[in-house]
């Protein structure tokens, strides 16, 4: 049934239908960058000094020996002449860069100090949670559904999220906004992954992840322009506003309704696409037939075989049952294995390098505008490149030449600013590609009908990465500059290697069932092209075993 799938796509090509869908996703993936980038500019570390309480005399003072501009606690002496000490309750802040920020307004110094991270890394354990959520949602109820509510709960969310009265709700709001997240790109990457045309997929596949990197350079502008907080996290929301009219027009994924046996579905929204792009499909009974090829795999397929129990308790039950599937059969015990452990990387070294500006003492501003520049190479140079070569050498490649010039960091001089930020953009670049590289990689290493779980289990790794990448920056970092750059070269390095375990997925045709991946033909099978296209009835002729 892959080959015939891949038939019928070849066969509708790209056109208005496909557009459609692209821009509205494209778009989609562009909004969650600066509320996963907040933490930079919303709750920055500022230059504070100890408020001394108003009634201070001579009895009150600060210590000698305290940094005057970061005093935590100050001195009062009893009429004994003993020096008590005391935790500072109020501060004034440096005001120079930011207006107002989290930090400033409330009191995030100090003690309170891992907040800061802490709010960064709300949002990525807010990613972390939905995203098997959105596992169990998107393969059960559709792509579609759960893209278009996971943007309208995202938009309701970040347009309230900068009228929050205290901490305990913005970290809440924090937490709930990082949970749409994965819906927003995971599941609206796969759904578009799954209506391409087989020869146009490494490009798409690169390419529609180039809005996060033009979301990124805005974020930069955006925080330059307003300095004060809640002002700030409101521009960068009500964007998500003009998505809400687009995304009714868009469709299921077929690829999807055909897995789940909804055959005269997918006829629906073929036929539709088949009107847009202005093309003619072979007949709905030949349609039809091209589909049912897939019903003995599918049969065979125990993560499809439902349960008329439709409760929350069994829905997450089979979620985690279909976890375990990942690693039951050989190869895609490896490609879940490899996954996860990029994706772990993945999230730390990207986001730790993101929000390492303040550890080189570059402008701010400037460094998260240059962040999002250097992706645009990334994505654009590396789509020529997967499409030539592949996915696994040059994905292997960009991991390997991110940690060697990140271990490379500690030995640059130290004088020589512009060279450490040039490192460091070299880096990000090379770790970007890598990103993208390996959502390409991933969505064509699992089946369909695991395809939003594999996808989403592994995002959920890189989630853990993403959440640690804070605290590097933010403790590790002011005490060792280079350090942080050590711990991402070293795992970038390391994802490299793995890579190299996985097989070439160029030219093949995208599996749909368990059964497809593990068959012992399955490398031979390989996508429809211009030069190899068959009939419909050769198609039809196939067997289920040579799927």
């Amino acid at each position: 049934m892959r080959d015939q799938l891949d038939y019928i796509f070849s066969t509708l090509g790209t056109g208005y239908w496909n557009w459609l869908h692209y821009v509205a996703i494209g778009y989609a993936v562009s909004l969650p960058s600066p509320h996963a980038l907040a933490g930079a500019f919303v709750a920055p570390r500022l230059k504070f000094e100890c408020r001394l309480p108003p009634d201070n005399d001579d009895t009150i003072f600060l210590s000698n020996d305290t940094d005057s501009d970061e005093a935590c606690s100050f001195f009062s002496k009893s009429q004994n002449g003993t020096l008590n000490e005391e935790s500072c309750t109020e501060w004034d802040f440096d005001n120079s860069t930011f207006k107002e920020t989290l930090t400033s307004e409330f009191g995030l110094v100090c003690e309170r100090d891992y907040l800061r991270a802490t709010y960064q890394s709300m949002y990525m354990i807010g990613v972390l949670a939905g995203s098997p959520l959105n596992g169990i949602l998107a393969d059960r109820f559709g792509r579609r559904l759960t893209f278009v509510y996971a943007c309208i709960l995202f938009s309701i969310m970040t347009n309230l999220s900068f009228l929050l009265p205290n901490l305990p709700s913005v970290l809440t709001f924090r937490f709930l906004v990082g949970t749409m997240h994965t819906a927003l790109l995971k599941t609206g990457y796969i759904l578009a992954m799954e209506i391409t045309n087989p020869k146009v997929r490494s490009l798409v596949g690169i390419t529609l992840f180039l809005p996060w990197a033009l979301g990124t350079m805005a974020w930069g502008g955006l925080a330059y322009l307003e300095r004060r907080w809640r002002y700030l996290v409101m521009s960068a929301s009500l964007p998500s506003l003009a998505l809400l009219p687009v995304i009714w027009f868009m469709d299921e994924s077929p690829r999807w309704l055909v897995v789940k046996g909804k055959y005269d579905q997918a006829l629906e929204v073929l036929k539709k696409a088949a009107k847009w792009n202005q093309v003619t499909l072979p007949s709905d009974q030949e349609l039809l037939k091209l589909m049912m090829e897939n019903e003995a795999s599918r049969e065979g397929s125990k993560v499809n075989k439902g349960t008329s129990d439709e409760s929350w308790k069994n829905i997450l039950k089979s979620y985690v049952s279909g976890v375990i599937v990942l690693f039951r059969t050989p190869r895609l015990r490896v490609a879940s294995t490899v996954m996860h452990l990029n994706c772990l990387v993945l999230g730390m070294v990207y986001f730790g390098l993101s929000l390492s500006g303040g550890n080189f003492n570059f402008n701010m501003f400037s460094y998260m505008a240059l962040m999002g520049l250097v992706e645009v190479p990334a994505y654009t140079v590396l789509a020529p490149v997967v499409s030539r070569f592949g996915r696994r050498m040059p994905v292997s490649v960009c991991y390997l030449m991110s940690g060697m010039v990140l271990l490379l960091q500690p030995f640059l001089p130290s004088g020589h600013q512009w060279l450490i930020i040039s490192s460091a953009m070299l880096g990000k670049m090379a770790i970007s590609m890598s990103f993208q590289g390996n959502n390409l990689y991933a969505s064509e290493l699992f089946p369909t009908e695991v395809r939003t779980r594999g996808v989403s289990s592994s995002f959920m790794m890189s989630r853990i990465g993403s959440s640690v990448s804070p605290f590097i920056t933010e403790y590790l970092g002011p005490i060792y500059p280079w350090a942080p750059s050590v711990v991402f070269g070293i795992a970038a390095a390391i994802a490299g290697f793995a890579t190299l375990v996985l097989w070439e997925t160029l030219s093949l045709a995208l599996p749909d069932t368990i059964l497809q991946l593990e068959s012992p033909d399955f490398k031979a099978t390989k996508t429809y092209t211009k030069t190899s296209r068959v009939s419909p009835q050769e198609a039809t002729g196939s067997s289920a075993t040579k799927l």
